[in-house]
């Protein structure tokens, strides 16, 4: 009976679909698009300063190079066949202690992003991971937000098109129920159960104090059970001036998604007390369409309205010398793509 609960509430809450389901009745829209641009993989284009434009199959640590440094945490890189001990030694003597994160350098949808506390944690993490894979220092901020960006080449100016508040997955003690039975009472949590399971196990039979809080999954990831909140409303000018001025300064960059830590949103907007964790080009969702408030309508067409800016981008590179993908080249990092991400499906825990 639980079970089906489940399902229905996964069936009748659109945020949960799929992507295919998602995506795959927006296929018309980008035909019309491909068709403009004449070619299906213009989004190549967008980006001139990113791998494939930043839609898939992009390191990590080209986009960290091209963001100034004063914006993103200290970050290092390792090949997967690196020793967890050398491994270890480098981070260390680079100043970043535990805890700290690790990541994939080619990733999605936050699969293999943990947080490592002590070496066991991280030896066992590079015995998992499939690719070469990242180390970041511990941002201490506690709020999330992801901004979309847009600009078009030749403007002085870009514009944000939307902002969504990460909510981590969460529990609150009520004095008497354990951690287990307060994952069970919500839907959202519910559904993270197994992998919530593996991680933490007896202590699952816990009690919190009423009203304490106790943060899960301390990612931004709505595949890891985050509930994403839009607040574009929250759009103001100083905000757009502190995003621009980062995103001015990346080479090559005119569309995408910033996922950004920071401390309080007035700080935000004065450019003060924040840190950009991750850069989506042309791949990036505008995530502010899964708040649970909007109707699968209204999401789609937020899709197809920065697919408009995606396409009006790309064909003004094109203009300029930027190359689209070619068919051949474009099903093969599909193809990349769809291989890696069932790797990095395979869970740590």
């Amino acid at each position: 009976m639980v079970a089906l609960k489940l399902i229905w509430h996964r069936i009748t809450h659109w945020e949960y679909w799929p992507f295919w389901l998602l995506y795959y009745p927006m296929a018309p829209v980008w035909l019309y698009y491909s068709i403009k641009a004449r070619s299906l993989f213009f989004f190549n284009a967008a980006n001139p300063g990113m791998k494939n434009g930043g839609m898939a199959m992009i390191s990590k640590m080209e986009i960290y190079n091209l963001i100034p440094k004063e914006f993103i945490p200290k970050t290092l890189f390792f090949k997967k066949d690196e020793a967890a001990e050398s491994a270890l030694k480098t981070i260390l003597e680079a100043g970043i202690n535990f805890p700290f994160i690790a990541k994939p350098d080619i990733g999605m949808k936050a699969f293999g992003v943990e947080k490592i506390h002590n070496k066991e944690e991280f030896q066992k993490y590079v015995q998992w991971t499939p690719s070469h894979f990242l180390v970041q220092e511990l941002i201490p901020f506690q709020k999330e937000a992801g901004i979309f960006y847009v600009r078009r080449p030749g403007d002085p100016q870009g514009k944000i098109t939307g902002i969504v508040s990460k909510e981590f997955l969460s529990i609150t003690g009520d004095g008497h129920s354990t951690m287990l039975e307060l994952i069970k009472s919500n839907p959202r949590s519910h559904l993270q159960l197994k992998v919530l399971e593996q991680k933490f196990g007896a202590k699952l039979q816990n009690v919190l104090k009423k009203d304490e809080k106790f943060i899960l999954v301390p990612y931004g990831s709505h595949t890891r059970g985050a509930k994403f909140v839009d607040i574009s409303h929250k759009i103001n000018p100083d905000l757009v001036k502190t995003i621009d001025g980062v995103c001015s300064r990346m080479n090559g960059f005119y569309y995408g998604r910033l996922d950004v830590l920071y401390n309080s949103y007035e700080e935000l907007c004065e450019g003060k007390n924040f840190s950009i964790i991750e850069v989506n080009g042309a791949g990036g969702e505008a995530t502010h369409i899964y708040d649970p408030k909007h109707s699968l309508a209204w999401a789609w067409r937020e899709v197809a309205r920065h697919w408009g800016m995606l396409c009006e981008i790309s064909i003004q590179n094109k203009r300029e010398g930027h190359p689209y993908l070619s068919f051949k080249d474009g099903r093969a990092m599909l193809k990349q793509n769809g291989t890696l991400q069932s790797q990095l499906r395979i869970d740590y825990s």
